[in-house]
């Protein structure tokens, strides 16, 4: 049967991505870029090493648990709630996130060390929504610098045109 991708049907809390690999279903992104990392023998971008992984894992859960909360609490408004302006308080609370993201980057190539890996992949999905907006990133070299190696990673493309949709929503509806 093999590896099959859904939207919604066979998951229960209909969100996306959901696959369902021989009978073994399995939803939320991080969790099947983890797996399939791991049913492949890919430990260049899910590292065997114990030290490796938990900072694989843990910039994992910064994107999920802490940078794409803050962008959503800004865009989700403007999009689904008629607000017309980013609120300075939601704006700073980002910055302080892309500090944390620039700091990950201050000594390494990429996000958890100097190979390409799952976590990269994540973020580079999340930044792509940030960058769409044309936010402010002079005070984040690292950032900049990281999102253009990014544009090697399969997919990002596509990724980057889905962002720029979804930017581009955004920016229609606030007040410029």
């Amino acid at each position: 049967m093999g590896l099959k991708l859904y939207h919604y049907t066979i998951n229960p809390q209909h969100c996306v991505p959901t696959i369902d690999d021989d009978g073994f279903v399995l939803w939320e992104s991080k969790a099947i870029a983890c797996y399939l990392a791991e049913k492949h023998g890919r430990d260049d971008l899910y590292p065997k090493d114990l030290k490796h992984r938990a900072l694989v894992n843990q910039r994992l859960y910064f994107d999920s648990a802490t940078l794409l909360p803050h962008i959503r609490v800004i865009m989700h408004p403007i999009l689904f709630q008629n607000v017309k302006e980013i609120k300075k308080p939601l704006k700073d609370n980002l910055y302080v996130q892309l500090g944390f993201l620039n700091r990950f980057l201050s000594d390494s190539k990429w996000v958890a060390g100097n190979e390409l890996t799952v976590a990269d992949i994540s973020l580079a999905s999340s930044m792509a929504t940030v960058m769409a907006l044309d936010w402010d990133m002079t005070d984040f070299p690292n950032i900049d610098r990281w999102f253009k190696q990014c544009e090697n990673i399969p997919g990002f493309e596509e990724n980057l045109k889905g962002a720029k949709l979804y930017g581009d929503a955004v920016k229609r509806n606030l007040q410029l």
